[in-house]
């Protein structure tokens, strides 16, 4: 089994435990998005940590779609100039969010889950 780090189980959806089995059920880009595994495949981790664990993620979600309110906005802003009118903005804003909803949500769990979870990293021992 080759080693995994912290950073490419997040990038890739892994468990915090064995960073071997998948969090969600189905890819971002599928109209399941949202559907997490109870259990991790291979060394059987309880991904639901507690009752409302992930109400927390919702503030990393939050700083993910500011971040690109932001970056969209200037980047309308330098390109197009001070008079372009407000609703390249909105429309710009509304579909680049909804275009990135499955990332931010997916990626907000994951770093909750592996920031805060509580699970140490076991590579060398499975069904725990």
């Amino acid at each position: 089994m080759p080693n995994v780090s912290k950073k490419q189980a997040i990038m890739q959806g892994k468990c915090p435990r064995c960073r071997e089995g998948k969090v969600f059920k189905y890819p971002a880009v599928h109209s399941k998005f949202m559907i997490m595994n109870e259990y991790c495949e291979t060394c059987h981790q309880k991904f639901d940590i507690e009752p409302g664990f992930y109400f927390g993620a919702m503030y990393i979600s939050y700083a993910f779609q500011t971040a690109i309110f932001v970056a969209v906005s200037l980047s309308i802003f330098i390109f197009l100039g001070e008079k372009t009118p407000l609703w390249y903005y909105i429309v710009a804003i509304v579909i680049l969010t909804l275009f990135t909803l499955p990332f931010a949500f997916r990626y907000s769990r994951l770093l909750m889950l592996h920031w805060f979870g509580g699970v140490s990293y076991r590579g060398d021992n499975k069904k725990i």
